[in-house]
């Protein structure tokens, strides 16, 4: 089970971050130290951005334009101008505001960027950035902007907007305020900006990467459920249990597969239902294939997931910007912020979580057909006819999997050139994230209504019992949700169940009968 401690407090500078400090921040309000190597190394880099303000050579970034506009001498007069204009001209978001935990996620990431010490910025904006932070102010960043090139340009432009006390925030208690308030009643003072400083703000991965971070979180739990789900309708529908052994799976070790397929078996071990169809004869010889490929495809889940965190450490340990303090000591220009790597990963996400959710749709369908669910009523109703039972949930999961397999269709496969074809080639990795997150609440959904379909039908079972690990899952769905009985307003119980997906109560028990470990 995903948790963090609320307490905890993440250094930057003193090593590479990694996903669960992403989400210690971003989601739970974690606090945030800079390591005392870390202010060096920023005073070492504002240090070489000053002497390059006074050269006679244009230095991108501190003396000359931005993008296309890169050809055009900036007069030192004009150099704070220049920073404040970028910052206020990129801001350029619409839409619907962006979640809080998604905002707090590319903050953190930028100003990890700037501890480095190798973008340039001085210690007294990275130091009322992390005030900011640490405040709980949290910047408004709206759904589109981002083609995530050059950085998530418009959603970091936002928050250093506020930085600079223009724009708007929600305060620690989710006011909207105009910024400068805001800073002010926080006793921060706004950041004024220096060379360099207004493109370092805002020339990085960081929305995408903090979407990746959160998913690849979320997604841990959400495996897991999805085995959950397929063992509970393995009970449900008096399935086949020994597709899952170790013995099997094994012919093709897949970590992936492995490791959803001995999940499922631990479920099922000790069930009595299966071991009554074992004994009367009414086990089938073979289940169908969302039954008895759910391994396969939650494990092949599993493994892209590998893939993904995979580049989000990479890229956690990475320094995005454009120009870039080098080791070398020069200040050059690169293409490190080009967010394909991320937005691919984001992208492939979004596949098996589709197929996923397709194949829990798939069970519970099955679940509720009489003809398929061994001897159990139609549509799991009371008195069928007179009650429709759980007809309509099969309606909702459908119409969900519909959305999910739209999403499922990549962002970064379509570039926009920008900025008079100087930034030619684009990832689009912010869409990519901004639609993986959608499609992570759909799949939880869609668990919720098979999880709730299979405790109704293993119910329907009683007295026999599920397997040992699935017992206390039965228990806590139904301090929520009531089983069988005449038709009822089924919507709140779909919630109910979600909420429990959720906040991680149907794991905890899981968990403690299997003896799991609680990890951070």
């Amino acid at each position: 089970m995903n948790t963090v401690a609320p307490e905890k407090t993440v250094t930057l500078g003193a090593g590479t971050l990694s996903p669960t400090d992403v989400v210690a921040v971003a989601r739970h309000g974690a606090a945030v130290v800079v390591a005392e190597q870390a202010w060096e190394a920023i005073r070492r880099g504002a240090e070489l951005i000053e002497q390059l303000a006074t050269d006679t050579v244009p230095h991108y970034g501190v003396s000359t334009g931005f993008g296309a506009l890169a050809v055009t001498s900036i007069p030192p007069q004009k150099r704070q101008q220049l920073q404040r204009n970028l910052i206020r001209s990129h801001a350029a978001g619409v839409g619907p505001e962006v979640e809080t935990e998604v905002v707090r996620a590319l903050m953190l990431l930028r100003i990890n960027t700037l501890c480095s010490g190798l973008t340039g910025v001085r210690p007294g904006t990275v130091s009322a950035y992390v005030a900011m932070l640490n405040a709980h102010i949290t910047p408004v960043v709206h759904e589109f902007g981002s083609l995530g090139c050059s950085g998530d340009l418009a959603p970091l432009a936002h928050c250093a907007l506020a930085l600079i006390g223009e724009g708007h925030v929600h305060d620690a208690d989710g006011v909207l305020r105009e910024a400068g308030d805001a800073l002010a009643a926080a006793g921060i003072q706004p950041a004024e900006l220096a060379e360099k400083e207004g493109l370092a703000l805002i020339n990085g991965t960081d929305g995408m990467l903090g979407m990746l971070s959160l998913a690849l979180h979320d997604l841990a739990d959400l495996a897991d459920l999805a085995d959950l789900a397929a063992a509970l309708t393995v009970e449900g529908i008096n399935g086949n249990d020994s597709v899952f052994a170790p013995h099997i799976q094994q012919l093709r070790p897949y970590s992936g597969q492995t490791q959803s397929a001995a999940a499922i078996y631990r479920f099922l071990d000790g069930s009595e239902i299966i071991a009554n169809h074992i004994a009367t004869g009414a086990s089938r010889v073979q289940d169908a294939y969302s039954i008895r490929c759910a391994p396969q495809v939650h494990g092949a889940m599993r493994e892209v997931m590998g893939f993904a965190s995979h580049i989000a450490a990479t890229e956690l340990a990475s320094v995005i910007d454009n120009p870039v303090i080098t080791n070398l000591g020069t200040v050059e220009s690169n293409g490190n912020f080009h967010g394909a790597p991320v937005a691919y990963a984001l992208d492939m996400l979004a596949i098996p979580v589709a197929d996923v959710a397709s194949m829990s749709e798939r069970r519970t369908d099955r679940l509720l057909d009489a003809h398929r669910n061994g001897g159990l009523n139609p549509f799991l109703a009371e008195d069928p006819g007179t009650d429709s039972g759980l007809m309509i949930a099969q309606y909702t999961q459908a119409s969900i999997v519909n959305e999910l397999k739209r999403l499922a269709n990549p962002a970064s496969t379509d570039s926009i050139p920008s900025s008079a074809m100087q930034e030619d080639h684009v990832s689009m990795g912010w869409n990519a994230g901004r639609k993986l997150l959608k499609a992570i609440d759909g799949l939880r959904r869609v668990l919720a209504v098979e999880i709730l379909a299979a405790s109704r039908a293993i119910g329907m079972r009683s007295p026999l019992s599920p397997g040992v690990a699935l017992r206390p899952v039965m228990s806590a769905i139904r301090e929520h949700v009531a089983g069988i009985g005449p038709d009822r307003y089924i919507a709140p119980e779909i919630a109910a169940v979600e909420i429990l997906l959720l906040d991680g109560t149907i794991l905890r028990a899981t968990h403690q009968e299997l003896h799991y470990p609680q990890t951070d």
